[in-house]
């Protein structure tokens, strides 16, 4: 049996168990898995495989988290495994994509990707550690639909090979490079959260 604690704000949120044997956790650890499944019918151009399973892994990411927070059974590892694996699915789709003959994903475009997410990830544990808030922002969810657009339809292009039709043709770059800028944008506006709140501490 779960207690509640109050927030800042006076509202009643669960208590973050130890125990990790729960639905969300499971479900988190399916994701990994095809993830990884993803990676792996990337490298066999299994095209068609790899996109079912990467829109299933990245459509059912707010599954674990609602599960968590409705029924309260939110947990120290459930924190960890899951945007641990919202960024397996990310990255590691890019990562496969670049080795990809003709693939649309560059490979400064995934080290660009990777290197963001390790940035970000460095930040929030510094942040959270010294007891600050570092919740995901607006820009940063936005980032997260423009990534797993551009993928989708790097598979679709992939797949579509030779005769790729103009929409696809157009909407390709458009899908990518946007996830660039905005993978950009994203780590800046992080970056400056730091550092406003360093200088108001200083």
């Amino acid at each position: 049996m779960s207690s509640n604690v109050k927030s800042s704000q006076g509202e009643m949120k669960p208590d973050v168990s130890s125990n990790p044997w729960n639905v969300p956790n499971a479900l988190s650890s399916i994701r990994l898995v095809m993830a990884i499944a993803v990676c792996l019918c990337i490298e066999w151009q299994s095209w068609t495989v790899a996109l079912v399973l990467f829109v299933i892994a990245a459509s059912t990411d707010w599954m674990d988290g609602w599960w968590a927070r409705k029924f309260q059974q939110v947990t120290k590892l459930g924190r960890i495994l899951d945007p641990f694996v919202d960024k397996v699915i990310i990255c590691g789709a890019m990562i496969a994509l670049v080795g990809a003959k003709d693939s649309p994903m560059a490979p400064w475009m995934a080290t660009l990707v990777v290197a963001r997410e390790l940035l970000v990830t460095s930040l929030r544990g510094m942040v959270e550690g010294q007891g600050g808030d570092f919740s995901a922002k607006q820009m940063g969810k936005w980032k997260m639909v423009l990534q797993c657009a551009a993928v989708i339809a790097s598979l679709l292009y992939l797949r579509a090979l030779p005769d790729v039709p103009e929409w696809l043709r157009v909407g390709v770059p458009i899908c990518v490079w946007g996830a660039i800028l905005l993978t950009v944008a994203s780590a800046v506006e992080y970056v400056m959260i730091v550092v406003r709140g360093t200088k108001q501490k200083t």
